[in-house]
């Protein structure tokens, strides 16, 4: 498996949802709009749930509706974030290793990204993940030096910023949509407002 890249608007969602529900275990869906083949390019996420995690019907249902978004928008699904409800804790949990490996089944190159809550802060140096990917039927720590964040300041400035403004209250995530139906899980409000952030320079939205 090759580099895994990420978008400025991929972290920023991961980001704000985590910042949105502090005290849950989050956890969403890693989409691609680039080819199948080389480098994985995160290009945007779908966050899923906040309550709940191991519920597999919602999880199930979710997956479903969110492949078929996929099917029409030309993205497809290439792996899957999550952050534990300790903040301390960024290992992946039963819940994770299953739905990661059912998007294996899927996608040969699928990435499994685990969010570190302890250095979630506005001024870390790194981004604040950890990246698993599936060898020999095994979820095992990702080399960090193929993981890309290209222009980290400013896509960690452009989180700050919107964490700042209170733009967290934007996200919807699949359990909120599930609430209320007229809620959009796709999240075109945020991502317009994301693109309204980032400079011209950051091509890679």
């Amino acid at each position: 498996m090759g580099e895994v890249e990420l978008s400025c608007r991929a972290y920023v969602k991961m980001y704000l949802h985590a910042c949105l529900f502090p005290r849950c275990g989050i956890n969403g869906l890693l989409l691609s709009s680039g080819s199948a083949g080389g480098a994985v390019c995160v290009t945007d996420c779908v966050p899923l749930l906040h309550s709940h995690l191991p519920l597999a019907p919602i999880s199930q249902l979710a997956l479903t509706q969110v492949d078929v978004w996929c099917s029409q928008t030309q993205q497809r699904i290439v792996g899957y974030y999550q952050a534990n409800a300790c903040v301390s804790d960024s290992s992946p949990t039963p819940c994770a290793l299953k739905i990661a490996d059912k998007i294996s089944e899927q996608f040969d190159n699928a990435v499994l990204l685990m969010l570190d809550g302890g250095k979630m802060t506005a001024d870390y140096r790194l981004p604040p993940i950890v990246v698993y990917e599936r060898r020999d039927s095994r979820w095992l720590l990702k080399d960090k030096h193929t993981i890309m964040l290209r222009h980290w300041e400013e896509t960690q400035a452009i989180a700050g910023q919107m964490l700042e403004s209170g733009d967290q209250a934007l996200l919807v995530d699949f359990d909120s949509h599930l609430d209320d139906i007229t809620k959009d899980w796709t999240n075109q409000k945020l991502n317009s407002k994301i693109a309204e952030l980032a400079s011209p320079a950051n091509g890679n939205i």
